[in-house]
């Protein structure tokens, strides 16, 4: 397993780095070939993102790995996770370093290579034990979920479609080996603002400026926030020399919603703000993006899976808990689709996002065993 990640590791798969994704995909799915399914590389879907001046441009994303292990069983499980990592090719932090003998510093090591490796040697594991012989399973493991998922969340609720169960492999919530519980959700809004410019000095009056509609927008999100949303306002672009009256500018924000009420009601009242700001500025407001990732809370079927993964990590020495946290990933996209899940069952690590990343190289033993013993129970009739 360490042997994979640190060959893993050495391609560089930020995800708008097309080249290292796409041999990081034939890497992928050499190893996967290992397992007795079908292996396919699935082209993105189309995504679009708002340039600084308000026009949208198309973002190119990597193929995503797909495999389908007897499809035609009557029970069958998901498992996901994604090879992309939030390290740009040009990004300082590329080599891997050892901290200490049971301690590796590198990027994506626990964000997720690690996590791709335990899910492949535990599927290894119970292949070969024959305890999964009347189970099937997909797996998919995107190119984009560092961005979103925007290119891979119609085929995440294709792939979750029917499943018993999902497992992601994130790294743990903390490195003592803890699971994400319920999750908050998330949502990426860009704001188009059209205006009319003017000479600043000699008919400012027949201008409308969308610096001004854009701040009094700004205001006017902060104060929708409630104790089950926060809008963090993170960027706005426009105007010109002082002397000109703003006629462009955008706007980007995102949306934390703890629950999916709160997600609606505020997708509602966006539309309802939008058209005051456009009334009472005299200008036009485009929206683009949404929620990407909805809330996931943990239901009576998702808290089994949880006791079940608790159970497994008993019988193996493990103390398994879980708590509650304001992250996102794919997860959150499976729970929408009403399929039980538990997210973190990757490796124990932590500082992801940084260049501090480290990976503790004994939980790729402990989590691949963990997981082996939870898909085996599945395969016994757990959860049914």
């Amino acid at each position: 397993m360490l042997d994979d990640v640190q060959t893993w590791c050495a391609i560089n798969t930020g995800t708008g780095h097309l080249e290292g994704l796409k041999k990081q995909a034939s890497a992928l799915a050499d190893a996967f070939s290992a397992l007795p399914g079908k292996v396919e590389l699935v082209d993105p879907a189309p995504v679009t993102g708002i340039a600084a001046d308000g026009s949208e441009f198309a973002i190119e994303n990597g193929k995503h790995l797909v495999v389908r292990v007897r499809p035609t069983a009557n029970r069958r499980l998901l498992f996901t996770g994604h090879m992309d990592t939030v390290f740009p090719k040009d990004h300082p932090f590329q080599e891997q370093t050892w901290l200490d003998n049971d301690v590796l510093n590198g990027p994506g090591v626990a964000d997720m290579k690690g996590g791709i490796a335990v899910m492949l040697h535990a599927l290894k594991a119970v292949e070969a034990t024959g305890a999964a012989g009347s189970l099937g399973y997909d797996i998919l493991i995107n190119s984009d979920e560092e961005t979103g998922s925007l290119a891979s969340a119609d085929l995440i609720a294709e792939m979750a479609r029917g499943k018993l169960a999902a497992l992601t492999y994130e790294p743990a919530a903390l490195p003592d080996g803890t699971l994400a519980h319920a999750r908050g959700g998330t949502g990426n809004y860009s704001i188009t603002l059209t205006g009319k410019s003017a000479h600043a000095g000699r008919n400012p009056e027949d201008g409308r400026n969308t610096i001004v509609a854009a701040a009094d927008l700004i205001l006017r999100l902060k104060a929708m926030e409630r104790e089950d949303i926060t809008v963090n306002p993170a960027k706005l672009e426009g105007g010109g020399p002082n002397n000109v009256v703003p006629d462009h500018a955008v706007l980007r924000f995102n949306i934390r919603p703890k629950s999916t009420v709160a997600m609606e009601g505020f997708d509602s009242a966006l539309n309802d703000l939008l058209r005051e700001i456009e009334s009472k500025h005299e200008i036009t407001a485009h929206r683009h993006g949404g929620v990407t990732r909805p809330p996931k809370p943990v239901d009576d079927q998702a808290q089994r899976l949880f006791d079940l993964v608790k159970a497994c990590g008993a019988e193996l020495g493990q103390d398994i808990g879980w708590k509650s946290t304001g992250g996102v990933c794919d997860g959150n996209n499976i729970a929408a689709c009403g399929v039980p899940v538990v997210d973190t069952m990757g490796v124990r690590g932590g500082s992801i996002h940084s260049a501090d990343e480290f990976l503790i190289v004994p939980s790729l033993k402990e989590r691949a065993a963990l997981s082996a013993l939870v898909i085996s129970r599945l395969a016994e009739g757990a959860l049914t």
